[in-house]
């Protein structure tokens, strides 16, 4: 017997509010709309028009509301991630994008926009899924992209991403950021990083992050500016002189990587905000 589309969707966000879910309706209207295989919008429609489930589909949503329960992430369970223009493919063992990273992927853009020259060149390091790159490559597609990745998990989504994207002007490099791209040095306009950089005695609140995001993303070892040591070296030697470097980071780590960009030879090293007020990006010249 099928059930009117209120009900399913008010006992879902009862069981999300009850697991300590943020944004319990919007899941919940997202899990059915994946369910009903309809937009966001459409549950909203049949909300008001009260419009009823067709059969099974409580059978279907209930396993969901389980998962989501548990705090499986909602990209996960639904496997897509929303990113600026673009749906990405995501789910185990690899770092699930975040909306803050779309203001890391702007200033890419406008970098590349910016740069001299018919056809820039970005490389973001630790791509991940390949949100960053994919972002640039399919918002300035005159640039010449390149996209480096160390785990074969993440690899693999990255690339299947780019396929999904259809960016031909982007390229997945599988490889370690500290030897990446030899064949570009000196000649990159921008290079771009979401880089692991929670200190290791540093437990994530969250548990989407602490229990399903790869250790790999998160941990940039005691300080958490391990690997932010290895890309303000690599990306001093990609760079042309003038080329510009922007990092993603935790929001008391501004000053602390001002300092080693500087240390290091870069200049005009200056930390942004994100949309919530908080320190999160640092950008340097080199």
């Amino acid at each position: 017997m099928s059930e009117a589309v209120a009900a399913l969707r008010d006992r879902a966000a009862a069981a999300l509010a009850g697991a300590g879910v943020p944004d319990p309706e919007v899941d919940a209207e997202l899990l059915l709309a994946h369910v009903l295989g309809v937009s966001r919008g459409g549950v909203q429609a049949k909300l008001v028009t009260g419009g009823a489930a067709p059969e099974g589909a409580a059978e279907a949503l209930t396993p969901l509301v389980e998962r989501r329960s548990a705090r499986e992430p909602l990209q996960h369970i639904l496997g897509l991630a929303a990113f600026r223009h673009l749906e990405l493919e995501v789910g185990p063992g690899v770092f699930v994008p975040r909306p803050e990273t779309e203001t890391l992927a702007q200033l890419a853009i406008d970098a590349a926009l910016a740069a001299a020259g018919p056809s820039p060149r970005v490389v973001d390091l630790c791509t991940g899924s390949g949100a960053v790159a994919l972002a640039v490559g399919t918002e300035v597609p005159h640039a010449e992209v390149a996209a480096v990745e160390l785990s074969p998990e993440a690899f693999v989504w990255a690339r299947r991403n780019r396929e999904r994207a259809g960016a031909e002007n982007v390229r997945m490099v599988f490889g370690d950021l500290a030897e990446a791209l030899p064949e570009w040095d000196g000649t990159v306009d921008v290079v771009v990083s979401n880089p692991p950089y929670i200190p290791l005695g540093a437990i994530p609140r969250d548990p989407e992050v602490r229990l399903f995001d790869p250790e790999l993303a998160l941990y940039g070892g005691e300080d958490g500016l391990d690997v932010v040591r290895s890309l303000s070296r690599r990306a001093l030697a990609l760079l042309h002189p003038g080329g510009f470097l922007v990092i993603e980071h935790g929001e008391l780590q501004g000053a602390d990587i001002r300092a080693l960009l500087t240390a290091d030879g870069w200049s005009a090293a200056a930390t942004q905000r994100d949309l919530l007020g908080r320190d999160r990006f640092t950008s340097a010249l080199r």
